[in-house]
């Protein structure tokens, strides 16, 4: 008699643990932030960033030799010193050298 009263309390309580498993709510999902209207537009038009009015993460993005830190230059280049005359101006920010401008010259056009 005790087993079987052992075992019925083991099943009961694995019972509710699974049900309670089941029934937990779900994690919500995740809301990320949707990339402005006028820059996707933008981009469709032309296929190309432009580099007087793309945000730090989308030059980081669409960009080759890229990152975090020389999009954040090309960015605080751009507020300090105005906009960008021409692509080849990009070769004034810190760590943007030849070999990088010329990987992303298809890439990107001043507007």
């Amino acid at each position: 008699m005790r087993t079987s009263s052992f075992y019925s309390l083991v099943f009961a309580l694995l019972a509710s643990a699974s049900l309670t498993a089941i029934a937990a709510p779900a994690k919500a999902p995740e809301v990320t932030n949707a990339p402005l209207a006028q820059d996707v537009v933008a981009k469709a038009q032309s296929g190309k960033v432009d580099l007087n009015s793309a945000d730090a993460p989308t030059l980081q993005r669409e960009l080759a030799g890229v990152g975090e830190a020389k999009a954040q230059a090309i960015v605080a280049y751009r507020e300090s010193n105005g906009a960008f005359a021409s692509v080849d101006e990009l070769l004034e920010v810190k760590g943007i050298g030849k070999a990088i401008l010329d990987k992303n010259r298809d890439r990107i056009e001043v507007n």
